[in-house]
């Protein structure tokens, strides 16, 4: 750390001289206005970084550099979480169908992505929305109503053996997947320029937790995705209905830990985000119920009702990281 002491000047004024290799690598000249951010733990962050303009940039493919279509896939979904505004894919012959397809999966996997132009051999997409439409807090509650529902919908289809609610579960959670991308890509774009933070009304220290959050929410809903494809292998039967009354039990617990690890980060509840964690081993124990109701059961019954079981344990797990990243995040927020 380099140490530049405070000097007075005019008999009320303080100033501080900045380092002259910063200055060279940010390419400021003499008179060029510098932004002064106050952050929560009193700390004050200089950055040259105030423009709106700042934030758009544009990244290029070359399809020829990339040996497989799902490689262009994770490319593109790489430049959108980096946030770049404008991304233009490149072929130099005529691009082929199935390239073209890669791209618009991708639009369908983002939000704000939208093609708007094409040739015979590039595709141009820029994005379409701001910021500062979407705070993160309203996203994370998005996520949270959407996986209430998912599970909800478990539920119904463990009692009634609808497949086709099955199938409705599992395309809700591409919606899950959709936010937790706009909020990595939110995340990268307020460390990429720290005015997008302040225009946000949020912290860095907070955008990252809201982060951390929606990366925890997004495996949850693949957890209840799991679960879908496994409870059509069950039947309602006399047999089977003290186990399918367990897996009840269990998962509405785990979907209320989730619940109420979320409600904790928008009170602030250290205290209650203790709670939660300790109500996880109520869970566990349930879970080993299951297991030692399934080892009854035969074949591809007891594997499935292993893999729900799991993945109700998981979906616990993962509210407990919650409520840990909640605690992290409060006690570091302290003064």
């Amino acid at each position: 750390m380099e140490i530049r002491r405070v000097q007075m000047t005019g008999g009320s004024s303080y100033i501080i001289t900045l380092p002259k290799e910063w200055i060279r690598a940010s390419n400021i000249k003499k008179n060029d206005p510098l932004g002064l951010l106050t952050q929560s733990d009193g700390t004050l962050l200089i950055t040259s970084k105030m423009k709106q303009e700042q934030l758009y940039k544009t990244k290029e493919f070359d399809t020829i550099k990339i040996p497989k279509q799902t490689f262009l896939l994770r490319q593109l979904i790489g430049a959108y979480i980096a946030g770049y505004t404008s991304i233009i894919v490149k072929s130099s012959s005529r691009m082929p169908v199935e390239l073209r397809n890669i791209i618009r999966t991708f639009t369908q996997t983002t939000i704000g992505q939208e093609i708007v132009e094409e040739t015979d051999n590039s595709i141009t997409l820029k994005d379409l929305l701001n910021p500062l439409e979407m705070p993160l807090e309203r996203t994370i509650k998005r996520m949270q109503i959407i996986v209430k529902g998912m599970n909800e919908d478990v539920l119904r289809a463990l009692n009634s053996n609808d497949k086709k609610l099955t199938d409705v579960i599992i395309s809700r959670d591409t919606e899950v997947d959709r936010l937790h991308l706009l909020i990595a890509r939110q995340y990268h774009m307020i460390l990429q320029n720290v005015s997008l933070a302040e225009k946000m009304n949020i912290t860095i220290g907070l955008s990252s937790t809201y982060f951390l959050i929606s990366r925890i929410i997004e495996r949850i809903g693949d957890h209840i995705v799991r679960i879908a494809q496994n409870i059509q292998y069950l039947n309602t039967n006399k047999q089977n209905r003290k186990i399918i009354e367990k897996i009840e039990k269990a998962s509405n617990l785990a979907l209320d830990i989730f619940n109420k690890s979320i409600g904790a980060f928008f009170r602030k509840d250290i205290r209650g985000s203790n709670e939660i964690i300790e109500s996880v081993v109520k869970l566990e124990d349930l879970c080993e119920q299951i297991n030692t109701l399934a080892l009854q059961q035969k074949g591809i019954i007891a594997i499935s009702i292993g893999y729900i079981t799991e993945s109700i344990r998981r979906i616990g797990e993962y509210a407990e990281d919650i409520s840990e990243t909640v605690i992290n995040y409060l006690v570091a927020e302290e003064h």
